[in-house]
């Protein structure tokens, strides 16, 4: 594995780099970005259609005084590599365990949103645990279709006719067009809608039209990147915690999901607090998010 700087492209306002990531005799380059200096701590963006570390830029600004920061952009999404792979629940688990080797030589603090806060806790499982502390941003374990109760056959479907050519670029199309992005932001992912305005959807959209890049996103919205199969899993993981854990409910995220948050914060040892937002409570409410992250993390 090798580590090269890249020249542009800063998301979080810092330095970018490439992460050249061996998986099965296949190598992959993984975009990420470090901003400050001092104790490292970890940003891992959400899985969407649009995931990109941009969306864990405000955190990065509050926390790059006191700490240096490293955000990451996940195989597939972001400006890492999007190939053509049956993407996987067990290749992201690899993917963090083996950045985590390569870039710390010591635990690491982790601020984790959504899907990525599922992987986190997995990836704490392992003794000694490659984390220090860990910070649950409106965590998740359920993509999209699944939530909506779609069958595994279905939902199985779905992802492979996304990624066919022809008609699966087709329905990308139709699924990734700014009025579409929009209205998917009013209902699950922001909550001031003022927010969301032609300049940010460009952006949004802009992120959607990288070669390569329907794949990973037909494999997280169909479930298929879901770190864990059930509710009785999810919270057996968190049980196993052996970290100090922080979880940040986001108040008005759609009921299914805050059920499994407001489940997962009632287990033992969990420290919790609440936020308003949704399911982009992380990025839309960036600077609330830190200033309870920041005394966490120093404490």
């Amino acid at each position: 594995m090798t580590i090269t700087m890249m020249p542009k492209s800063a998301q979080i306002g810092g330095t970018v780099h490439r992460f050249q990531w061996q998986w099965q005799d296949q190598s992959f380059a993984i975009a990420y970005e470090t901003r400050g200096s001092g104790s490292p701590v970890l940003l891992l963006p959400a899985f969407s259609t649009v995931s990109t570390r941009s969306e864990m830029q405000g955190i990065a600004e509050q926390l790059a005084p006191h700490f240096q920061v490293v955000a990451m952009d996940w195989l597939g999404f972001g400006q890492s590599d999007r190939p053509f792979l049956d993407y996987q629940p067990a290749l992201y688990r690899q993917l963090l365990q083996d950045f985590l080797q390569s870039q710390f030589d010591q635990p690491v603090a982790v601020v984790a949103a959504g899907h990525a806060a599922g992987y986190a806790m997995q990836v704490a499982q392992p003794t000694p645990c490659p984390w220090s502390k860990l910070v649950l941003v409106a965590p998740t374990w359920k993509g999209p279709l699944r939530v909506m109760g779609a069958p595994t056959p279905v939902r199985n479907a779905v992802r492979e006719l996304v990624r066919s050519p022809g008609i699966g670029e087709a329905l990308y199309t139709l699924n990734t067009a700014p009025a579409f992005l929009k209205f998917m932001y009013r209902r699950h992912v922001y909550v001031d809608v003022n927010k969301l305005t032609p300049e940010f959807m460009q952006q949004k959209y802009a992120i959607t039209q990288q070669q390569g890049a329907r794949y990973a996103p037909a494999a997280f919205v169909t479930g298929t990147l879901d770190p864990m199969q059930s509710h009785d899993e999810f919270l057996q993981v968190g049980r196993s915690l052996s970290v100090p854990t922080m979880i940040i409910i986001s108040e008005q995220s759609p009921g299914r999901s805050k059920a499994e948050m407001e489940a997962l914060a009632e287990l033992p040892g969990i420290q919790r607090d609440r936020l308003p937002g949704s399911l982009g409570l992380h990025e839309e409410y960036a600077s609330e998010v830190a200033a309870i992250v920041l005394p966490f993390l120093q404490a």
